[in-house]
């Protein structure tokens, strides 16, 4: 067990250390304030203050882990070898920046309470970072910096034995529709139709049509692919469903139909089932209940994961919710338009609430992918060579890769052609 001596024991503190040194890499870890304490323990050690008590490993502390409430920070960030970081420490220190200080202002979203410009839906926009502005949002750098101090602290003590993590991957499918054409009400599929004469669009009319009859599948129905391909690999897929009311902003089939009841549960036989919140719930705790309970009713099984309609995260609001409800896991962390990691980490972190100073038992699933973002590379090559240099930063330390890919995303749609390589590609990464 690494013990650390610290002039004063903080929440803000203990968060933060528990991520780096237990989540990433893999040791318990205590902490104490006396120094008799921290003279007698005979194992692994480190001292996070001011000022060094003697010759153990020390790293000079900024007052972020130490303060209350939010403060405008002057933050500047420098080049640290193959990375960046910021909180630049004092010649003594073993470390030449705050690694932990600086990891709390990206796992507690610092920045997103503070104010910024936010897009038509509201939320945060990657071009509002710190890491994007400073050029580290492709890189896992809480994780890179979690690595450097595991080997100051080796070098230290080699006969500590870390254990060693392995690279995972955590694919999240997301339905915001179940099907193209199918199951969607007689006044939905009427307007269809005439939508698509209106609009000349001819071909996607003799599509629904052939659909509707019977005589094709439904283009979105990519659901048998994806047990299939589930049924191929060892770790285990997440699907979110959205079962929320017909709205301008979410436009799914009713939950009341049979069918589509069918096929949520034939899906839970093989992959994880998380709710997708409607975005009239984000800001209704009663309408995420009743989606949460029916959800339920479906699946017959307590819900733990969720994730927001559009990606859409109203800090700390849509977290707080989760906790009420006794929602174990959230996987709306992410940019929609950009490659990258949000909270700079690609390891599953717990929700601090800064208001409250609290480590709340929320643990927040951050995704790094989404499929829309590898839209803008236009030919299949680009698209594999981008996501496999991605891929493999979080090689580097061992991580969690959080994909999102649609149901459409996976189709044969047009817009969306090669996207089924794209997926396996991500897949087989975990043998290659």
């Amino acid at each position: 067990m690494l013990l650390v001596y610290t002039h004063k024991i903080t929440p803000r503190l203990t968060y933060t250390f528990k991520h780096l040194c237990k989540r990433i890499i893999g040791i318990e870890v205590s902490f104490t304030s006396k120094i008799e304490d921290f003279i007698a323990h005979d194992s692994i050690k480190m001292s996070y203050a001011k000022q060094p008590l003697s010759k153990e490993i020390f790293v000079q502390s900024h007052s972020l882990l130490f303060e209350q409430g939010l403060s405008d920070i002057d933050i500047t960030v420098n080049d640290w070898d193959e990375t960046k970081c910021f909180f630049g420490t004092g010649e003594r220190s073993d470390l030449p920046y705050d690694i932990f200080a600086a990891s709390f202002y990206l796992l507690s979203r610092y920045e997103e309470y503070l104010p910024h410009v936010k897009d038509d839906y509201g939320r945060f926009l990657a071009t509002e970072s710190l890491a994007f502005k400073e050029d580290f949002l492709q890189e896992p750098v809480v994780d890179v910096w979690a690595y450097k101090l595991k080997t100051i602290l080796q070098e230290r003590f080699p006969e500590f034995v870390f254990p060693k993590r392995q690279y995972k991957i955590e694919p999240i499918i997301d339905i915001p529709c179940a099907y193209k054409y199918r199951y969607k009400g007689l006044l939905r599929t009427i307007g269809g139709l005439f939508g698509d004469i209106f609009r000349l669009k001819f071909q996607q009319f003799y599509e629904r049509l052939l659909v509707l009859l019977g005589f094709k599948k439904d283009p979105h129905d990519v659901f048998n692919w994806l047990i299939n391909r589930q049924k191929s690999v060892p770790f285990k897929f997440t699907f979110f469903f959205l079962i929320g009311a017909y709205s301008t902003y979410d436009k799914n089939i009713s939950v009341n139909k049979k069918q589509f009841v069918a096929l949520i549960k034939s899906v839970s036989d093989y992959c994880n089932i998380g709710l997708k919140a409607s975005y009239l719930s984000l800001d209704n705790l009663n309408i995420l209940k009743r989606e949460k309970k029916k959800m339920e009713a479906v699946t017959n099984v307590k819900l733990k994961a969720i994730r927001n309609s559009h990606s859409k995260l109203n800090l700390p609001e849509s977290y707080r919710n989760a906790v009420e409800l006794e929602i174990t896991q959230e996987h709306t962390m992410g940019y929609v338009n950009a490659l990258g990691f949000r909270a700079g980490t690609c390891s599953p972190f717990q929700f601090y609430d800064l208001d409250y100073e609290v480590q709340t038992p929320l643990q927040i699933h951050s995704y790094h992918c989404m499929d829309f973002t590898l839209l803008k590379h236009h030919s299949q090559l680009d698209k594999q060579q981008t996501l496999e240099r991605f891929i493999n930063n979080i090689k580097k330390v061992d991580g969690t890769f959080s994909p999102v890919f649609h149901n459409y995303s996976l189709s044969d749609d047009d817009t969306w052609k090669g996207f089924k390589v794209l997926f396996n590609q991500i897949l087989n990464s975990v043998n290659a």
